[in-house]
């Protein structure tokens, strides 16, 4: 027999493991098995196509709510032009309701349902020698008339299933995002998550993680995404790995999901010292409201995780990231926005606004009417409403979603965005409505935007909401805009020096012995070189002073040093005896 594994992904850049694993698990079957991954953007005919030139047998394609609709139909055009081909599906987005997808969709032959590693080595097996199917678990199948439909399986134990990586596979990933895992299932129930439908947590051998991680080390391979759902669910499986990759020699980049209020003081000790850049921590807060917590089974100890989350991130050296959803039950506009500044709080590197999926399987989607949800029939089931939330309220949300990306996690504006925020008060959701409600009246969610074109809409919005601050809403903006991307965007429209200071700059410059009291190791060369390098701009704010003193304006004018020459952009006052002397004028409290 001859077997395509295929799947459609939802960006280039993934990749799938699932169907690493199941070609792995299934090499002792007598087939030749093909992989074949393509995305969701890619032409359905295309797709049908590639397929069709493999001549397959057999075809097992893996579905989830990003792909369902799209294989669905691929289903039914392979079933024209290979009628005799046999069609397998699994994943999560068929392992709970097989008996109405088959219904719906004859092309199907069988559903794998849970972990198939297991269920699809027995069933190619069973096919290839012609032997019954029906004794196999976790199989959905037709039988005349009738489907018989089995129950989603799991893998006792993870270390029987191989590592499904080859050497050969990695040149092809080396533009891709590498999934590995280290263990199955998670210790939490929360209602919202597809990890509800399964209870316990099965672990990888160590030595074995070791040697696999070395894999991916060796393979100089960008990031590795951990796809643990808790990855720090036991301490004596996930500190020896964290340990273990701290002392690597290597560029790569390792992704977790983590309940960060479980980690210990020994744990944050030890990450305080890890290389920057070597580990990347997701965080799922979901919410802060307490009945929000209780309904959809989820404890967050938020005294523990304002504590280590701010530990972490002062270190600088590990990137963080947080979630919440919007739509959980009870929580409305107004709780949800006091979740949101919570969270905001903290300053993560990035706060990922998601919305709730009532996904198959997931507890909550049991109690949807209880709550008055109403969600997308199709995938990706999102809600719409429920009792706590009005449709125009989550269209609001999602405004302020596209809004929030857009100025917050693009990092471009963090000084622009706090001066503004206290400007509103302090109250960081408020700023973000108002936002949005700007955004929405100028008809901006319906159209992209360029950098430049964001610095613009922030100084409109200013102008609009604080005429008075205007001014010094440029200068923010100005600093951030040469403190992100190297200072290569600089919107033509801000208070650029442009030649007003060119003579002390110049003069700055020529003088080597002073530049050295900034930068070490100058050496003048040229002046591209300089301008590639380097950025003097003179402010007409302290706008160090405010950094310092937060919400503090002192108008004076102040030249500052900016320096590309690290991975990150430095910058520095330069004394006014090493530039000009400036007057300024006595400062006032924000």
């Amino acid at each position: 027999m001859k077997v395509v594994l295929s799947t459609l992904n939802a960006k280039y850049i993934h990749s799938s493991l699932a169907l690493k694993y199941l070609k792995m698990a299934c090499n002792i079957v007598d087939s030749e098995i093909v992989v074949k991954e393509y995305t969701i953007n890619n032409e359905l005919l295309v797709i049908l196509s590639d397929i069709y030139s493999e001549k397959p047998d057999i075809i097992g394609l893996s579905c989830y709510i990003w792909n369902i609709d799209m294989t669905l139909k691929l289903v039914g055009l392979l079933k024209k032009v290979l009628p005799k081909v046999v069609i397998i599906l699994g994943g999560p987005e068929v392992s709970y309701d097989p008996l109405d997808v088959m219904k719906t969709n004859i092309g199907i032959d069988y559903v794998v349902q849970g972990e198939g590693e297991e269920t699809l080595q027995i069933l190619l097996t069973a096919l290839a020698s012609n032997t019954t199917i029906h004794t196999i678990e976790g199989l959905s199948f037709r039988q005349k008339e009738e489907i018989i439909v089995g129950k989603p399986q799991v893998i006792g134990n993870v270390n029987t299933i191989p590592f499904p990586y080859y050497d050969s596979d990695m040149e092809h990933l080396k533009d891709k995002i590498i999934y590995y895992e280290s263990a199955r299932g998670c210790p939490f129930s929360c209602q919202y998550c597809l990890s509800s439908a399964t209870s316990g947590v099965r672990f990888l051998n160590l030595d074995r993680v070791y040697k696999e991680l070395e894999f991916f080390i060796r393979h100089n391979v960008r990031q590795v995404k951990f796809v643990d759902r808790t990855f720090n669910a036991k301490k004596e499986h996930y500190l020896p790995i964290l340990r273990f990759l701290a002392t690597q020699d290597c560029r790569t980049n390792f992704h977790f999901e983590i309940a960060v209020d479980l980690l210990d003081d020994e744990v944050l000790t030890f990450l305080k010292d890890v290389p920057a850049g070597r580990f990347q921590f997701e965080i799922g807060i979901q919410s802060t409201y307490e009945p929000t917590l209780n309904k959809i089974s989820r404890h967050n100890n938020w005294s523990k995780i304002v504590e280590h989350v701010t530990r972490i991130i002062s270190n600088q050296n590990i990137h963080v990231h947080l979630d919440l959803i919007v739509g959980l039950p009870y929580e409305n506009y107004t709780q949800f926005g006091q979740s949101f500044n919570d969270v905001y709080q903290l300053r993560p590197h990035m706060l990922q606004i998601g919305f709730l999926k009532m996904l198959k399987g997931a507890g909550l989607r049991n109690i949807a009417n209880e709550c008055g949800y109403v969600f997308l029939d199709e995938a990706p089931y999102e809600v719409l409403s429920n009792d706590s939330l009005p449709y125009g309220e989550v269209r609001k949300l999602k405004i302020v979603e596209e809004v929030f990306n857009q100025v917050y996690n693009t990092g471009r504006f963090k000084y622009t965005l706090d001066f503004l925020i206290r400007l509103h008060g302090g109250n960081a959701f408020h700023f973000y409505h108002d936002l949005s409600t700007y955004w929405e009246e100028e008809q901006l969610h319906l159209v992209a935007h360029s950098s430049k074109s964001i610095f613009k809409y922030l100084l409109d919005f200013c102008s609009i909401h604080h005429e008075k601050e205007r001014s010094i809403c440029q200068e923010f903006l100005k600093f951030d805009a040469l403190m992100s991307e190297k200072g290569t965007i600089q919107p033509e429209f801000l208070s650029w020096n442009q030649d007003q200071w060119m003579e002390e700059k110049n003069e700055f410059w020529r003088n080597a012995n002073v530049v050295r009291n900034y930068i070490p190791d100058y050496i003048f060369t040229t002046w591209r070189d300089l301008k590639k390098k380097y950025r003097i701009e003179v402010f007409s704010i302290d706008l160090l002073e405010y950094i310092k003193q937060p919400g503090k304006i002192s108008y004076r004018k102040k030249p500052i040093l900016f320096s590309y020459g690290q991975d990150s952009t430095q910058y520095q006052y330069i004394a006014c005896d090493d530039f000009k002397k400036i007057e300024g004028r006595d400062y006032h409290a924000l």
